[in-house]
């Protein structure tokens, strides 16, 4: 079965096309594969200096009261993580991962008769092994490597084998009890190809976005200079499906150059291959710079090819939009450059590479050390913080705020940019200490019982 598995991902890798939350037309209706969030940072856990950490969150908007059936991830699909390390705008490192969700069609006597039950779990689960017989579904996964060519299965260090196992989402407390230690027993170390090992962990986590959703996308209904923390996170009381990876620096970058490239991609399968449908790196790229036309093109297209989306970047239309709803100034300059290094290329002196080819995706220094949470700045680079945002992204950086201030210029000198320094914000507030310092990060999932 594992042999069939790595064919199928070597030609997912080499044939790709035969968070963002719900940002494209075509991935509206298969939210399995759907792509929300990507982080990538030097872990900031004590005693974890030298690892990187990657997340790649999908299935967007999860209601923690949404079953019988939950938050399965998609069997038929595949799911990656990318690294590019030499900056040419093509994987140099993919990690697949494939999932195996097994039905256990567990009945109980009715009459006399054994009947298949409707829900997911007959009993309680989660504290004891002899528990997981009340459970239904079980869910496992394989993670598949592609370096240069070169195609293995990473071993679960943990068990010897090849299958990792997915905590099921957190139903609720009667069914599971001490939802945070059953989650974290599925944190795997997973075998590398270079010295040292990695962790692993594929499961639900409270959304860590913070965002003012729906007021952004109805014209920005909101003040975009109010206060920080003036208005709700719409996303507070939804879940998402975590895949993370921690792996040693040494792992991830070539010859010497520190500074990576990465992003997330999903795949379905399209006839004897697969097809990508959805692509993910930095935040709000396919909602708010994408041009509708051609976001499920972005979607099912490569970073080697992103020059088609170029005048995206370098001729905005955020800007306009906000000028003609608030009366802010747009910016004057163009073409953006500023937006090129923000998105493209990486920003000179902290995390562009020495020969770099523009593409839309995720860069990180790893030469720059992490921050503990507790000096973390939540505007990033912007506040003086050179290991947040632009260069990776943390859980508690404040993308939207800092996004949207660079979209209005704050990169930009004063005469090109007039309304550039103003302090720009979605009103939804975060910040390092909302998160937990350790891998994996993000929350636990909120529970579906009992509601609030």
């Amino acid at each position: 079965m594992l042999a069939l598995v790595i064919a199928g991902l070597v030609a997912a890798a080499g044939s790709a096309l035969g968070s963002s939350h719900r940002e494209a037309p075509l991935i509206t209706q298969t939210p399995k594969v759907d792509g929300t969030d990507f982080y990538l940072f030097r872990s900031y856990e004590t005693g974890r200096a030298g690892y990187v950490t990657l997340l790649a969150n999908y299935q967007p908007l999860q209601a923690p009261y949404g079953g019988p059936n939950y938050f399965l991830m998609d069997p038929e699909a595949l799911y990656a993580i990318h690294i590019d390390n030499d900056g040419d705008a093509v994987a140099d490192i993919s990690y697949f991962f494939k999932f195996y969700n097994r039905l256990k069609k567990l009945t109980v006597p009715v009459n006399g008769v054994d009947v298949a039950v409707p829900l997911s779990n007959i009993g309680p689960f989660g504290a004891t092994a002899a528990q997981e017989a009340n459970r239904n579904v079980d869910e496992s996964y394989v993670v598949v490597g592609v370096e240069e060519g070169r195609v293995g299965a990473a071993r679960n260090l943990g068990s010897g084998d090849y299958l990792f196992k997915k905590p099921f989402d957190n139903i609720g407390t009667k069914s599971i009890a001490n939802y945070a230690s059953y989650a974290d027993r599925h944190i795997a170390r997973i075998g590398t190809r270079c010295a040292g090992e990695g962790r692993v962990f594929v499961g639900q986590r409270k959304d860590g976005f913070a965002v003012n959703l729906g007021e952004v996308f109805d014209l920005v209904n909101t003040n975009p200079l109010g206060p920080p923390d003036g208005e709700r996170n719409l996303l507070d009381d939804a879940n998402v499906t975590t895949i993370a990876l921690e792996l040693p620096i040494a792992c991830l970058t070539h010859s010497g150059n520190p500074i990576i490239g990465a992003w997330t991609s999903a795949y379905t399968r399209d006839g004897l291959h697969y097809r990508q449908v959805s692509r993910l790196s930095a935040p709000l790229v396919n909602e708010v710079v994408i041009g509708l036309p051609d976001k499920d093109r972005f979607n099912a297209s490569l970073p080697v090819n992103d020059a088609s989306f170029a005048k995206y970047v370098t001729n905005p239309t955020l800007p306009i939009l906000l000028q003609a709803l608030f009366g802010v100034q747009a910016p004057t300059r163009y073409p953006r450059t500023d937006l090129i290094a923000a998105f493209l290329t990486g920003v000179p002196g902290l995390n562009k590479p020495a020969s770099v080819r523009p593409a839309e995706m995720m860069r990180l220094n790893t030469s720059i050390a992490p921050k503990a949470a507790a000096l973390q700045q939540t505007l990033g680079v912007l506040a003086g913080d050179t290991a947040g945002f632009p260069n990776g992204r943390r859980p508690g950086d404040d993308v939207v705020d800092i996004e949207l201030r660079v979209a209005m210029g704050v990169l930009l000198p004063a005469a090109d940019a007039p309304a550039g320094q103003l302090p720009y914000t979605d009103g939804a507030a975060l910040k390092a200490s909302d998160f937990r310092a350790t891998f994996p990060y993000l929350n636990t999932p909120l529970p579906g019982s009992p509601s609030n």
